[in-house]
């Protein structure tokens, strides 16, 4: 079980990551209404928010260090934020401003910060690749640094997934891979799209570990992703963990939903991982309700800051439109 401080440090990172993600759904709306423009407004092109999946960051960040690697997917914030990525830096990325990660050239979907071996890829299974090559790296070098790769569970059935699962398996690479399962690739369900019900069996197929978490429950990812990250320090090779999320947002922001059955997000809502953390850690006498008020006051802070800093960055020179780029 978690210590005190590592409980604390689960509870703000998800409520932080929590307002982040609300923020950020009104922020982009600013000047895409009446009629909705994807190109318009104070964030321009596609959101994809991550409200409701914060214990899979939460859970697995809260073992890693600081050279400990991490990829994460097109619906990235909430694994920036546990792994320390510069809040600042990363909003005025995403609002396409020159104090941004990439000077904003890259968007929320693109994001790198290598002061905290972090970057995510807007193409489906991307990330386990370039993980698996971090991992690869700290075994070279002989270090005990590992590597994440986060991906959907549509991203499950990708090729490039399994080759990564293959290969690090066959070297015991230090890598763990964390399917995020929403139940929803895009539109599609689990269900429609995949064959089996729970894809840590498929870490049979490679001989690793692999894991399922129910419920969204971040105790329990906090074990599992404790013995994963332990067992390929140890060098004993790649772990597989699936988590059963949930997504309270559509698959991008003006997303219709027609696809989601009634009631579906009300449901989802009314277990929310954060509140169930919050209430068992101070049923437990883990956190007082002053412990926990004191940390979400200071989440809000930061990103109300993050927020504030972004709006008044400065807009790229357009003579700046083709450099830092590969042609």
């Amino acid at each position: 079980m978690p210590s005190k401080s590592q409980v604390l440090w689960m509870y703000e990172v998800m409520e932080k990551a929590r307002y982040y993600e609300d923020t950020m759904a009104a922020v982009y709306m600013e000047g895409k209404s009446p009629k909705f423009d994807i190109g318009a407004g104070t964030v321009p092109g596609e959101m994809h928010l991550a409200a409701g999946q914060e214990p899979c960051a939460a859970g697995v960040c809260v073992h890693l260090r600081p050279d400990d690697a991490v990829t994460a997917t097109h619906r990235p914030h909430h694994v920036a934020i546990a792994k320390g990525v510069d809040l600042k830096k990363m909003t005025a990325e995403i609002f396409g401003k020159a104090e941004g990660l990439a000077g904003g050239r890259g968007g929320h979907m693109h994001l790198l910060d290598p002061a905290a071996n972090f970057s995510c890829s807007g193409i489906i299974a991307q990330g386990t690749s370039p993980a698996v090559g971090a991992a690869l790296a700290t075994k070279m070098k002989g270090t005990d640094a590992v590597a994440v790769a986060y991906l959907g569970d549509g991203a499950a059935n990708q090729g490039g997934f399994h080759e990564a699962l293959n290969l690090a398996a066959l070297w015991k690479l230090p890598v763990i891979f964390v399917i995020e399962d929403n139940g929803w690739g895009i539109s599609v369900s689990k269900e429609k799209s995949t064959s089996v019900p729970d894809n840590s069996v498929r870490a049979a197929g490679y001989g690793i570990p692999g894991v399922h978490i129910a419920e969204n429950d971040t105790l329990k990812l906090f074990d599992a992703a404790k013995e994963a990250v332990a067992r390929a320090r140890r060098g004993e090779g790649p772990t597989l963990i699936e988590v059963e999320t949930y997504r309270y947002y559509g698959h991008f922001q003006g997303d219709p939903e027609t696809y989601r059955p009634k009631g579906e997000v009300a449901a989802l809502k009314a277990k929310d991982p954060i509140k169930r953390l919050r209430d068992a850690a101070i049923a437990d006498g883990t956190m007082t309700e002053a412990e926990a008020d004191a940390a979400l006051a200071r989440a809000k802070a930061e990103v109300d800051e993050a927020f504030a800093f972004a709006r008044a960055a400065t807009e790229p020179a357009p003579e700046d439109a083709l450099t830092a780029v590969f042609a």
